[in-house]
């Protein structure tokens, strides 16, 4: 996305630019398939924006539609119907515009969620939810707070048994900017990652002075549909990345700058020797 302010949005030098804000989605190659964390605005953004997303948000955000998910995934040399699963941390229109573009995934989403975006609409709901992007009927498989496990994730309550996926991957509730989001954590086997969707939005939130730009600021707190437990789950977050930095790799969807570090980084390629 690229709405006007520059460095009061994204922390960049240069207030008279657009800023760079991320659509961060996650994919994971597994033993059944592929599982995708969120999916963006998908295709149908492209052909019919305004009903897909709507003039306001075009406005207020101007969302380059291009980069769509599914084209993606097969340019990496998959079908759109290996994506067999998709965990979306919530149901915003700028995550959940892509489910159409895989009609025959199984869709895991915290129950709550589903019922905020589904029930009676409130002003922050109208704003966030488009009903036309699921239209075509998702094969939704809920969670909920019984689901999760008394065997906590670091200090976290946890979903860790995703229908059909591996236990290395786990839905952790973090509500605040909507009623049902969530969070999605890998066990890479080799540290984890924790995609925490929008429970924060850049990365200066996650430092022990936390800071944030002030339009960034304005524009999150406008759009939170229940403020303190938005705050005391940043506080959270922020306790886990300090506390486990070596184990846990924490990113959330808006960051452009966590975009680019963990998209610019590399494997580290063997000794000839070893």
């Amino acid at each position: 996305m690229r709405p006007f302010g520059g460095r009061l949005i994204d922390g960049r030098p240069g207030v008279f630019r657009r800023a760079e804000v991320a659509c961060h989605c996650l994919l994971i190659e597994h033993p059944a398939g592929l599982v995708l964390v969120d999916t963006s605005y998908g295709e149908q953004a492209t052909i019919q924006p305004e009903l897909w997303v709507g003039q306001k948000v075009i406005r207020r955000t101007n969302p380059v539609f291009d980069q769509v998910i599914a084209r993606q995934v097969e340019a990496l040399g998959f079908s759109r119907a290996d994506v067999r699963d998709i965990i979306t941390t919530h149901l915003d229109l700028d995550h959940a515009g892509g489910l159409a573009d895989f009609p025959d995934a199984n869709v895991h989403v915290y129950q709550t969620e589903l019922d905020a975006m589904t029930g009676p609409h409130g002003p922050k709901e109208r704003f966030r939810y488009r009903p036309v992007q699921i239209a075509h009927g998702p094969k939704w498989i809920t969670y909920s707070e019984s689901d999760s496990s008394d065997d906590q994730w670091f200090g976290f309550t946890a979903v860790r048994e995703l229908k059909g996926l591996s236990p290395q991957i786990l839905m952790v509730p973090l509500a605040g900017h909507t009623r049902g989001h969530v969070g999605v954590a890998v066990d890479t086997g080799n540290g984890w990652l924790l995609h925490a969707g929008d429970a924060y939005s850049y990365h200066g939130q996650m430092a022990h002075q936390p800071r944030m730009p002030l339009g960034a600021r304005i524009f999150e707190q406008s759009v939170d549909t229940l403020r303190p437990q938005r705050a005391e789950n940043q506080r959270r977050l922020r306790e886990l990345v300090h506390n486990h930095r070596d184990t846990v790799t924490v990113f959330s969807s808006h960051c452009a700058t966590e975009f680019r570090q963990l998209r610019d980084r590399r494997p580290t390629a063997p000794d000839s020797t070893d």
